[in-house]
């Protein structure tokens, strides 16, 4: 597969991984990679423009594209689509991508890699019930507690996380809820935030004894080897780890 169009973020990361980089010839306004073109946004690229390219290959993730995917497909275009709701799976999608693009074997060992990881940042967390409640808030208007992977990620970095199961979509959530669980950390990581900001959930003035962190929302957003950087993140907040504690662990994006 040497011409490749991305139209989802967590699937131009990790094609960037996987050292395929240079088969990318078209990804999303959303993406961060230099001097290859922008088709649009994440739901609505530029079809036209995708034909013009040629690809071999166009990767999509998430239910949101799941309609996107069945237009390209029905147009002729072969499609590599994920759905990743865990963080098992979210892991096995650097293995599914590495088969989609000729590249299997670099698959497998990002997996590897990335499963290894993870497990030093539990080896170097809090276990038991002295574990901190953590509340993680994906989208400010209305709030909404973060799903999917992200109940694993905070049980990695040593928390606890009352509010949604593994799995789960993301869902709103009101304001008693939050306080109910007396959270000790909250984590504002809101979706397409040009800057990470704990400013939306602070102006609302909730009744909370928690300490209040902003981080990037590709990081735990994101399923791809960005999630390992923000589960090491989440570590250092939820737990007071630092890299050292997590065995010196190299970033898996790097490798």
């Amino acid at each position: 597969m040497d011409r490749i169009v991305s139209l989802a973020p967590s699937a131009t990361s990790t094609v960037t991984a996987l050292d395929a980089g240079g088969r990318l010839v078209g990804v999303t306004a959303h993406c961060d990679v230099p001097d290859v073109p922008r088709l649009g946004g994440w739901l609505n690229p530029d079809l036209d423009r995708i034909a013009e390219l040629d690809p071999d290959l166009v990767l999509t993730n998430d239910p949101l594209q799941a309609d996107l995917r069945d237009a390209l497909r029905d147009d002729g275009f072969t499609v590599a689509h994920a759905e990743p709701t865990t963080l098992d799976a979210v892991l096995e999608t650097f293995r599914t991508i590495g088969d989609a693009i000729g590249l299997p074997e670099r698959g497998r060992v990002l997996e590897e890699r990335a499963s290894d990881r993870l497990d030093r940042v539990r080896d170097a967390t809090l276990d038991g019930d002295d574990r901190p409640v953590v509340y993680c808030e994906e989208w400010g208007d209305p709030p909404m507690a973060a799903g999917n992977w992200v109940p694993e990620a905070v049980r990695a970095s040593g928390g606890r996380y009352p509010f949604l199961d593994p799995g789960e979509r993301s869902r709103e959530i009101d304001r008693a809820a939050v306080e109910n669980a007396d959270p000790d950390r909250v984590i504002v990581h809101h979706c397409g935030a040009s800057e990470p900001s704990t400013r939306p959930l602070v102006e609302r003035e909730w009744d909370l004894d928690a300490d209040v962190h902003a981080i990037d929302d590709s990081l735990l957003n994101q399923p791809s080897p960005r999630l390992l950087d923000g589960i090491e993140r989440l570590a250092s907040i939820v737990s007071d780890t630092t890299s050292s504690d997590v065995d010196g662990a190299a970033s898996v994006a790097n490798r």
